[in-house]
């Protein structure tokens, strides 16, 4: 089948999007894509902008089509725990979750696809592989918090630096680039999120990645692009 065809009844604006081969819009058919894109809208968020508050009423759900989001939950006393990261492809809300669960703020230039709540749970009802595309990523997310829970509890502040620059590496950077082994990205977090995400202090976190370019293991230029000469050097070191 000629590209052509498999795109004929395909929405334009599904054609051109970046995501359009990845996440749960990759299972849709032409017919699927083209009712979920007529209620759908793009917005776009500059860093720190909100896209949803905990405990509101949830009323739709988002797919990240460039940039990242940071999700954190909220102590009644004010303290605040950033818990994930949410990048292009991946659907930002809880499906069937009448409240947001957790906050979700644009740690980068973000653009999204946001559309109603019913809207996609319709389509989940009737679609035996938007079913399962769910669940692979929800067993995905799962598995990367379990991962996530052995770096906090075990790994030496060094492997979590590492650890955390090696997951943006491998999710921004997309999966040719990580082959070759040489990746170039640009660091979606400040220093203090980097903390509250490690359970490390600021200077800690400045600290390791100093050491981190010392040893030539990153490039850092303008605090925020980041290039990795050899990944497997940043795995290793991630432990």
């Amino acid at each position: 089948m000629d590209v052509q065809t498999a795109e004929a009844g395909v929405p334009a604006g599904c054609q051109n999007c970046l995501v359009r081969h990845q996440g749960i819009c990759a299972v849709l058919t032409a017919k699927e894509l083209s009712r979920l894109s007529g209620q759908s809208r793009h917005t776009f968020h500059a860093p720190g902008e909100p896209l949803a508050v905990e405990s509101d009423e949830a009323t739709c759900y988002a797919n990240v089509i460039d940039g990242v989001i940071k999700l954190s939950r909220v102590l009644q006393d004010g303290r605040q725990q950033l818990v994930g990261l949410q990048f292009p492809s991946d659907l930002m809300g809880r499906l069937y979750a009448e409240e947001n669960l957790l906050t979700a703020e644009a740690a980068s230039e973000v653009e999204v696809c946001r559309m109603p709540r019913a809207a996609l749970e319709r389509l989940v009802e009737s679609s035996a592989e938007l079913k399962q595309r769910l669940l692979d990523q929800s067993l995905a997310d799962l598995d990367q918090a379990r991962e996530w829970m052995v770096t906090l509890g075990r790994k030496t502040a060094a492997e979590r630096v590492a650890s955390l620059l090696l997951m943006i590496a491998e999710r921004t950077a997309g999966r040719d680039k990580v082959l070759k082994g040489r990746v170039i990205f640009d660091l979606p977090l400040v220093r203090a999120d980097m903390a509250d995400f490690l359970g490390l202090t600021i200077e800690t976190v400045s600290r390791q990645i100093s050491k981190l370019r010392n040893d030539g293991i990153v490039e850092i230029t303008s605090h925020r692009h980041v290039e990795v000469p050899d990944i497997d050097r940043l795995r290793r070191r991630a432990g």
